[in-house]
């Protein structure tokens, strides 16, 4: 298992926002983490990266206890969080940009080779290197975004909401990119709040209500579950 993840709570300050969720991705799969607005997903994310502490339970990665690592060190060994939103760095360049996501010591040993393995994956960047980044499509900043985080080598790359506001056709293409990246053998977790998109593309999927695990399985037992249903959907 790459990542597992074992009966976690998290609360802000005193109040409980997840309750005894586990999940796990394995590796080379794209999970799906589903649920409506204020569910708990951003916060799942948040917590595998140690932006949150989990006041309860236990997160593993490649079989280690990361559970009181530090963010900095959870990402440099193999986890990247794309945030939602993008949050590129608007008045440096593109280049700029990718370069600030090998900041560790074994991405910057690579960075060359993995910025040739980023235009390969997404050649509009590469047209665009020295374009400022605030001056990019709401589609373009997403792929750079995406991109900064696959230049820290991740093994487990997550990403929050990567399809918001975007038009179909971008959507399109980014699909492409995830099994893209996926057949390199990254492995994925994003989340998203369109079902049939998102087990569409995924291997397996988790579905949250209010903090807490409702139903996970296979992408094709998920699609028209009357479970799924109701969260969406309500009684």
């Amino acid at each position: 298992m790459l990542l597992e993840i074992k009966n976690i709570d998290v609360l802000y300050d005193d109040f409980q926002v997840i309750w005894d969720v586990s999940l796990n991705v394995q590796p080379g799969e794209m999970v799906a983490l589903l649920g409506p607005n204020g569910s708990g997903k951003s916060t799942i994310l948040n917590t595998i990266s140690n932006l949150i502490n989990n006041r309860k339970g236990e997160i593993y990665f490649n079989d280690q206890l990361i559970s009181n690592q530090p963010t900095f060190t959870r990402t440099g060994m193999g986890i990247s969080h794309v945030l939602e939103r993008r949050r590129v760095f608007p008045h440096l360049t593109v280049l700029q940009n990718l370069l600030l996501g090998a900041w560790h010591e074994k991405a910057k040993a690579e960075r060359s080779e993995s910025l040739s393995r980023i235009y390969g994956l997404f050649p509009k960047l590469e047209a665009r290197s020295d374009q400022l980044a605030h001056t990019m499509s709401g589609g373009e900043q997403q792929m750079l975004a995406i991109a900064r985080g696959l230049m820290g080598l991740p093994r487990l790359l997550m990403v929050d909401e990567p399809f918001l506001g975007l038009s179909p056709m971008v959507v399109k293409d980014l699909i492409v990119i995830f099994r893209n990246i996926v057949d390199e053998g990254i492995s994925i977790l994003f989340v998203e709040q369109n079902v049939r998109l998102a087990l569409s593309m995924a291997d397996r999927g988790y579905v949250l209500e209010s903090g807490r695990l409702v139903i996970a399985g296979h992408s094709k037992d998920l699609v028209d579950n009357e479970t799924v249903k109701k969260v969406f959907l309500g009684n």
